[in-house]
């Protein structure tokens, strides 16, 4: 079996930079990320439930 050419999940990660750097991380910029860097669905599907958690989390005090 051969090894893949980029590690496993670096597609996902390169994703979440895109969004961080791109503003809003909204579905619709969700579903561009995952045909940039050809994401699986569950990849897709954990991007859209990882930022829906954090856009109802509380700001953090200080």
């Amino acid at each position: 079996m051969r090894s893949p050419i980029t590690p496993p999940h670096e597609n996902l990660r390169r994703a979440v930079q895109w969004l961080s750097d791109h503003g809003p991380a909204t579905p619709k910029a969700i579903e561009q990320a995952s045909i940039r860097f050809d994401l699986s669905p569950e990849d897709e599907q954990f991007l859209l439930t990882h930022f829906r958690q954090h856009k109802h989390d509380p700001e953090p005090r200080g």
